[in-house]
């Protein structure tokens, strides 16, 4: 048994599901086929490599599932994108009265998170405090990412007051919520405090602060930013450069943007290409998305258009917004028509897509028609967020809106 057991764990760090499975009807022949260490180890070989129905046979015929059990079914669900049958099966198995974990709690809200499902994390939350994991750092750090992602900020803020360990992936998670939620400052200010502390830097901490340096326009601040990058031995990073090249390029210093931009294009087309061939990890919206948005940024605006229409989903406005900004900046007035047509499909209240479009007109030398999409703008009632500008000052940042009348800062 113990021998077996061994393959089988080579099985699952190899993703090897031929072996795997041939070291499944081995089980079955020795009369282990219902034994709780075997099944487990099963379960994750299964869901490892993406086939989740051959584990959950594997889970229903089980005489004893343990708490691992129960884990490594929902984390499978979790991490092969069925988030609704990872809830489903966290509902059985509290039900049930089984034993629960803070891996369980941590992977059931990972599926809240991908779900935006704000009552179940408000429910999963609450059984976090009955079974005293609410301060884990593993659930306190889920449970902050969904409420961010489910624009619950203020009591994502709550929650992370509250953990007293926290570690790099809770402050990269609260970073990214802060950010998401458009509060640049706190976000700043944040990891300030953060790094006078000494909290580890990753990746992911790096792009959501190098955002709020692009949203903000604070040249000195990226310029600071990616000193630290290079220090730290980011800067191959595809994330981390993506949002330094938006950093500059919002800054006006399109030369420096270029320089880090150049061969980022082909090294995304490729880790696109992979993903696409992968048989365990299924693309989503939110990939193809990305894609569209850097192949139009790099003027391959006709390219970007094709993928669009051959992907297997409908078209998002963001995708449409992305593909129309990139319009504008090459000028490619035919397809700004389309991306606009279809976006005011999308988003018919959204005055801001009517603006954009009256700017590319201009930027293309066709004043008639961009008075013409001002005009229709005003006519047809839609509404346009107030510009707001932010201004640093004597290490403040001050905001103010294009339609103040009082003193601006100075």
């Amino acid at each position: 048994m113990f021998s077996l057991h061994v393959l089988l764990q080579q099985c699952v760090r190899r993703r090897c599901l031929l072996i795997g499975k041939g070291c499944h009807a081995l089980a079955i022949h020795l009369g282990l086929a219902t034994d709780t260490i075997t099944c487990n180890i099963l379960i994750n070989l299964y869901t490892k490599c993406g086939m989740n129905d051959c584990a959950r046979h594997v889970f229903d015929a089980m005489t004893f599932k343990s708490i691992v059990s129960w884990n490594t079914m929902i984390a499978g669900y979790t991490c092969n994108g069925d988030d609704l049958q990872a809830l489903k099966l966290f509902s059985k198995m509290h039900q049930e009265g089984a034993q629960m974990s803070e891996f369980t709690l941590s992977s059931t809200l990972s599926a809240c998170a991908a779900k935006f499902a704000a009552i179940e994390c408000k429910q999963l939350h609450t059984i976090a405090i009955k079974l005293a994991l609410d301060s884990n750092s593993f659930v306190a750090t889920a449970v902050l990412d969904v409420y961010a992602k489910c624009n619950m900020i203020n009591d994502a803020c709550l929650v992370f007051e509250k953990i007293s360990e926290k570690t790099a992936v809770t402050w990269s998670t609260f970073f990214s919520g802060l950010v998401q939620n458009g509060l640049h400052e706190d976000a700043l200010r944040l990891f300030q405090s953060s790094q006078r502390e000494g909290v580890q830097l990753t990746e992911f901490t790096l792009s959501a602060i190098l955002s709020t340096c692009a949203s903000l326009a604070l040249m000195t601040e990226g310029m600071q930013l990616h000193a630290v990058i290079f220090k730290y031995g980011f800067h191959g990073n595809f994330f981390v450069a993506s949002s330094l090249v938006d950093v500059y390029a919002r800054c006006g210093q399109i030369e420096q943007a270029y320089l880090i931009f150049a061969g980022l294009v082909e090294e995304a087309r490729c880790y696109f290409s992979l993903l696409i061939s992968d048989q365990i990890v299924e693309p989503n919206v939110l990939h193809y998305s990305c894609m569209v948005d850097v192949l139009g940024r790099s003027g391959k605006t006709d390219e970007a258009l094709e993928l669009i229409q051959l992907m297997p989903f409908e078209p998002t406005a963001s995708m449409w917004g992305s593909l129309l900004g990139s319009c504008r900046k090459y000028r490619n007035v035919g397809l700004a028509r389309l991306a606009a047509e279809e976006l005011f499909k999308l988003e018919p209240e959204n005055g801001g897509n009517h603006a954009l479009l009256s700017n590319v007109y201009a930027a293309s030398g066709s004043w008639e028609d961009a008075v013409l999409a001002r005009k229709y703008l005003n006519d047809s009632g839609a509404k346009k967020d107030m510009g707001l500008s932010w201004i640093n000052t004597k290490g403040k940042v001050h905001i103010f809106g294009c339609e103040q009348k009082e003193e601006l800062f100075v």
